[in-house]
């Protein structure tokens, strides 16, 4: 393990917990970040360098979870106000209001940003088509025997879910039906689909495992340091990284488990990691209420990120450096 310890770039601006984060792809203009928050404000940013764009207001309790389209022209978000919102992420204006019967926990976009899926408290998936978004859902499941954490779209026909039920459990859309279930020991806190759609990442108790998204086979699994609330596998699965209750951040590589990093900058437990697209980078969100960006390389000229001989601030080596 390296004895290096980087220096994350700080992005406040949130008043209480961050609880989910998600990254666009690149675009032509970079790529972008938007952080789900308790302060029920979630924040766009920009995602090479952490600099606030712009916060969502109009809910009127708790974000637990955040989805932004491929291009960033859309997010959306879920919250304890019992709805779900479409955003129009260039300006900032609500574009539909999705009204739901209890605390929505979690939202994602379909491969081609077509769709909008919704989990919440009422233990229900239900699909919207943003096209008409006033027609209601087109598809509503009926998904688990306690709350859902996580849900996310599974190569379009199908979509993969975790639950307070101890459960993985994969849905046929067109049947509404479950065609596969795996079993935990504790509660899974995360669930990720990689961006290239093949492996599905879920951190529970102190381990974290990786699933073929085509036959939900584990493929590995491995044991961390702490709580696990949250995992993340690089672009290139060389590694993953995670986060917790003892404030770390780890990053271990993919293919033996061996730990590469141990940093610490929270205040607080480490609710959500994300690799950015490109994988130059990490972000994690905290109790402590910000949002960290940490380098894959620490040292390397990016983003903010400069050699101690250039006129530009530094976030390795010498101070922690904030984002505007």
């Amino acid at each position: 393990m390296t004895t290096f310890k980087q220096v994350p770039l700080t992005c406040g601006g949130h008043t209480r917990p961050v609880v989910h984060l998600d990254f666009s792809d690149v675009t032509k203009d970079g790529y972008f970040l938007i952080s789900a928050c308790k302060d029920g404000k979630p924040m766009l940013r920009q995602g090479e360098t952490g600099d606030w764009i712009g916060t969502f207001e109009g809910h009127k309790g708790a974000v637990w979870g955040v989805a932004l389209t491929q291009n960033a022209n859309l997010a959306a978000s879920g919250a304890a106000d019992f709805t779900a919102k479409l955003w129009d992420a260039r300006y900032g204006e609500v574009v539909h209001t999705f009204d739901h019967e209890h605390i929505v926990k979690s939202v994602n976009f379909n491969a081609d940003d077509t769709l909008l899926l919704t989990a919440s408290n009422e233990k229900i998936i239900r699909v919207f088509d943003l096209n008409k978004p006033d027609v209601g859902a087109l598809e509503k499941i009926s998904a688990h025997t306690s709350s859902i954490r996580h849900a996310v779209f599974l190569h379009n026909s199908r979509i993969v879910s975790v639950s307070d039920d101890l459960t993985m459990r994969v849905w046929d859309r067109t049947s509404g039906q479950e065609v596969h279930k795996i079993e935990f020991p504790t509660i899974p806190n995360s669930l990720e689909l990689s961006r290239d759609g093949a492996v599905l990442t879920v951190a529970h108790g102190t381990n974290v495992s990786f699933y073929s998204s085509d036959t939900m086979r584990k493929m590995r699994e491995f044991p961390v340091p702490t709580k696990c609330y949250s995992a993340s596998l690089a672009p290139s699965r060389a590694t993953f990284v995670c986060g917790g209750e003892d404030l770390k951040v780890y990053k271990f590589d993919y293919n033996t488990g061996t730990e590469l990093e141990s940093n610490k900058g929270h205040f607080g437990p480490v609710h959500c990691v994300r690799w950015s697209p490109d994988g130059e980078l990490y972000a994690t969100g905290s109790e402590d209420g910000t949002v960290r960006l940490w380098q894959a390389v620490p040292g390397r000229v990016y983003g903010l990120w400069r050699r101690s001989n250039d006129l530009a601030p530094i976030a390795n080596g010498f101070k922690e450096v904030a984002a505007n």
